[in-house]
């Protein structure tokens, strides 16, 4: 069903135009939330907030981009932390402080992933003001960075980052359930930087033009790519190069917001893909892995944290990075010593 709507969305056109009242409602109630909780939490937090998010519904690289700012801030002396809703997890109770052997699921699958990736500290609560409070009385970091928090107006915020896919852009449109937005376009223009996962468009200092993706307009702009760095073995943790699946029969899973990305990464690597796509956050069993006789088993790495416990000795995971231009990196670093001040670590 997921596929199928965002097919309509992504599409040509507006197939789901019948649905209209219900995208009125969405903004309505959208609208009044946003304005009550930043009424009622609009006093800042004594640290700075860096919220990672998108109007879009489905996959556009939030997380991944996450963890590149985590390097480049924690490069420049700041002390990160993670803050996360901690979608799929079950946890007994709230605030969750997440290690590299949390289970997915209590934590969630990219709290984990992110921590395996950044070994930083990563706080779970749907509440993410609360989460923050635990982070400060912990004294757990001296920056807070929020995964997927672009509309989660009760945690005040002092740079936003808008995050988009590059090949589907804001497909219709149109707002939930016509189109997958979120929120307005218009929402962009309180915005402090514009993310595009994805496109060769981007000109001098990694800024994209306006007229190259989808009419946006943004001063602040820029290109991002998902490079793949590293394939390892799940069982074994024996590591090869992206490279060695150039010709390689593989069955690829990926339980992600957009799998045909991860897919397309793969055909681009020159393996030789059984496409096996599952909804995002898909909670993995042993018989969803499957089995093709002379097939090397390739996931994500959302995916791999799922599956360590049962995976298969033919299973692997392939790594991506984040890169972005060194421009966009400085422009962020200025914008947050300029909002919040020197680093006090």
């Amino acid at each position: 069903m997921t596929s199928l709507i965002e097919r309509l969305w992504y599409g040509k056109g507006r197939p789901l135009l019948i649905l209209s009242p219900f995208s009125w409602m969405y903004r309505a109630v959208s609208e009044a939330r946003r304005q009550k909780a930043r009424d009622t939490f609009s006093k800042k937090l004594p640290v700075p907030v860096v919220v990672v998010g998108n109007i879009t519904a489905g996959g556009t690289g939030k997380s991944p981009l996450t963890a590149w700012l985590v390097d480049e801030i924690r490069s420049a002396g700041w002390r990160p932390v993670i803050l996360s809703r901690g979608y799929g997890g079950k946890a007994t109770g709230y605030p969750l402080l997440v290690t590299e052997d949390t289970l997915p699921s209590l934590a969630g699958d990219e709290p984990v992933m992110l921590a395996q990736a950044t070994s930083v500290p990563v706080v779970v609560d749907p509440d993410r003001r609360r989460g923050a409070a635990f982070a400060l009385d912990n004294a757990l970091g001296d920056v807070l960075i929020s995964d997927d928090g672009l509309q989660h107006y009760r945690l005040p915020r002092d740079i936003e980052l808008a995050v988009f896919d590059g090949a589907r852009g804001l497909g219709n449109g149109a707002l939930i359930p016509v189109g997958p937005l979120r929120e307005p376009v218009s929402r962009l223009n309180s915005v402090d930087f514009v993310v595009v996962n994805g496109t060769d468009t981007a000109g001098e200092n990694g800024l994209v033009p306006s007229h190259a993706f989808g009419g946006i307009k943004h001063p602040q702009m820029y290109a991002m790519r998902l490079k793949p760095t590293r394939l390892v073995n799940l069982k074994t943790g024996e590591t090869r190069s992206p490279e060695s699946l150039q010709g390689q029969k593989i069955r690829a899973i990926a339980g992600i917001g957009n799998p045909t990305r991860f897919f397309d990464t793969l055909k681009a690597l020159g393996a030789k893909s059984i496409a096996v796509p599952f909804p995002d956050h898909h909670r993995f069993r042993p018989e969803d892995l499957g089995t093709e006789p002379g097939h090397m088993l390739v996931m994500t790495a959302k995916d791999g944290v799922k599956c360590r416990g049962f995976a298969p000795d033919n299973a692997w995971v392939l790594y991506v990075e984040a890169e972005l231009p060194t421009a966009f990196s400085e422009a962020v670093l200025a914008k947050l010593r300029a909002c919040c001040g020197p680093s006090t670590s």
